[in-house]
């Protein structure tokens, strides 16, 4: 009698939809996982199909504005993280990389938080022999720091204007961006007058490009909430206490834009890359692994502008 407990009749599940299934988790839609994992919405939306016709099951629960695993999603998902990690441990047993060594990155907070842990994770996975360390400070400091050549890269904010964006010193334009005044949905400080703020310090591109704009506007403001990390900005929002200049990309769920008509847009602002000289092997690498995941953001910005017009 046949052992029905042989695998051999049962389906096997390509490594990169695992990826792209952790992706969706850790993104919360299928937008963001496109971009982690270099793919388009479509594609990663078929990827999915094709799982769940595979399964007979569903593995997420879809709505307006983000997706969230089912149960059997949670259970594949503890096992797509595990097959990942054997398989980088696998393959790296194999195959020696030819760079290997330490790099020291510095970054503002608001890129620390929102662009380098889905971009580190894939240096991790593509340049295991790479140790990158970082180092959180405001780009007046980390201009510092490479000065000094404390740091081997820097990632800082740049100011635009209506000519476009100006790299600072020796910053590499990678990134570029619109700022809005964000307010909380259904929130009354977008009403008052003085205008409550929440901005940082004067060498803030964000601070300097929204009283630039409050200017513009004749709009009366006071300073009511001070923070150097984009959480708290977003704290401040969230609680109505204020109106703060941030990223676009930042607006959503209960932050929403503020109609230019009701306060002036501020000016865009861009990240500029900093390298020092004599770079490493290492940190070339880390360079241009930066390069190729902000030009990947770009294009989805610009995708995402082209639909929404």
């Amino acid at each position: 009698m046949q052992n029905k407990s042989e695998l051999t009749g049962l389906p096997l599940v390509d490594l990169e939809v695992l990826k792209t299934l952790v992706a969706i988790a850790e993104t919360g839609n299928f937008s963001a996982a496109a971009e982690a994992v270099f793919r388009t919405p479509s594609a990663i939306s078929m990827q999915v199909k094709k799982l769940e016709e595979m399964l007979g099951k569903p593995v997420f629960v879809r709505d307006s504005r983000s997706v969230r695993l089912t149960d059997d999603g949670e259970f594949l998902l503890r096992h797509a993280r595990r097959l990942l990690a054997m398989n980088r441990e696998m393959v790296a047993r194999f195959i020696t990389p030819e760079v290997a060594g330490v790099v020291r990155l510095g970054a503002p907070d608001d890129a620390a938080e929102r662009f380098l842990p889905d971009t580190l994770r894939r240096f991790a996975e593509t340049h295991p022999c790479i140790t990158v360390d970082v180092i959180v400070d405001s780009s007046a400091r980390l201009r510092k720091r490479i000065a000094n050549r404390e740091i081997d890269l820097a990632l800082v904010t740049c100011s635009c204007d209506a000519d476009g964006c100006s790299p600072a010193e020796e910053a590499e334009i990678v990134y570029e961006e619109q700022l809005v005044w964000a307010a909380v949905r259904g929130g009354i400080a977008a009403e008052k007058r003085p205008l409550p703020i929440s901005v940082w310090e004067e060498t803030c591109i964000w601070r300097n490009a929204g009283l630039d704009a409050l200017k513009r506007g004749n709009i009366d403001y006071r300073i009511a909430f001070q923070s150097a990390h984009i959480s708290g900005q977003k704290a401040a929002i969230l609680a109505d206490l204020a109106v703060s200049p941030i990223p676009i990309s930042v607006v959503g769920g209960d932050i929403v834009a503020i109609s230019p008509d009701r306060i002036p847009m501020p000016s865009g602002y861009a990240i500029g890359l900093i390298t020092a000289t004599n770079m490493t092997e290492p940190a070339k690498a880390a360079a241009d692994h930066l390069r190729a995941s902000f030009a990947m953001r770009n294009a989805n910005m610009k995708r995402i502008s082209a639909s929404a017009a």
